[in-house]
């Protein structure tokens, strides 16, 4: 897959780029960040994704989250997808902010005229992780594919739902330890929209391991995500490097 370089900034040792590729997936170009600490150039380096939320593109967490730190002192790559297809003039995508443009919700449309180009799913979950191996070999990134299938796809049917506490009431994978930050002034919470005592109820029907903590005064913004992205890093570096 071909890739073209579109910047590469020195940070914390390693380097912050981003490329662009045609997707086949999509139908279309796109672009996504991916951090390389310091560690990738001499030895296997976990993987994780940052998915981003609703108008942003693959910039945000990049320039907005201030994780190259963390991701370099662990030895952890950092892929930052987009969020949605660009410039395929599907009809209505562009008409509100939270369908479309922007707002692909990282699954693969069913239905005319969005099914041709939203296959979000499909892009993360196969496709990216081709799109970035030339960039970081088998050998410096050992496993990515492999992690999405056996986690995201094991039970296809199951994301049908689309819904995450729907999701952990049917889960039958292996053991989970998940932490959720929400502040306590998120608009998207105060109107009802965002339920997280929904979620953690049903872990707690499934018996799963589940920390929410309510962060007093934060919004939605990159600034509840970088108050608290150290403590998201360590925590995954916790399983990632065991």
């Amino acid at each position: 897959m071909a890739l073209t370089e579109v910047s590469s900034n020195k940070s914390f040792g390693g380097f912050q780029k981003v490329f662009e590729h045609t997707s086949m997936q999509l139908g279309c170009k796109m672009k996504f960040g991916i951090y390389l600490p310091p560690k990738a150039e001499q030895q296997k380096c976990p993987i994780l994704y940052w998915l981003s939320g609703l108008t942003c593109t693959e910039q945000n967490f990049v320039t907005k989250a201030g994780a190259q730190k963390l991701a370099s002192e662990f030895g952890i790559i950092v892929v930052a997808p987009d969020t949605s297809p660009r410039g395929c003039a599907v009809p209505g995508e562009d008409e509100n902010w939270d369908l479309g443009t922007g707002a692909g919700f990282y699954v693969d449309a069913t239905q005319e005229p969005w099914s041709k180009h939203y296959r979000m799913y499909s892009y993360i979950t196969a496709e990216s992780v081709s799109a970035f191996a030339p960039i970081c070999n088998p050998v410096q990134c050992p496993w990515g594919h492999k992690a999405f299938q056996n986690y995201l796809g094991a039970d296809q049917d199951a994301w049908k739902l689309y819904d995450a506490t729907c999701l952990v009431l049917s889960y039958e994978g292996p053991p989970l330890d998940i932490l959720v930050d929400q502040g306590s002034a998120d608009s998207f919470l105060t109107a009802g929209q965002l339920l997280p005592e929904n979620f953690t109820n049903a872990c707690s029907k499934k018996q799963l391991p589940v920390v929410l903590r309510m962060q007093e005064g934060y919004d939605h913004s990159y600034f509840f995500i970088a108050s608290f992205i150290e403590d998201h890093i360590k925590h995954h570096a916790k399983f990632l490097l065991a």
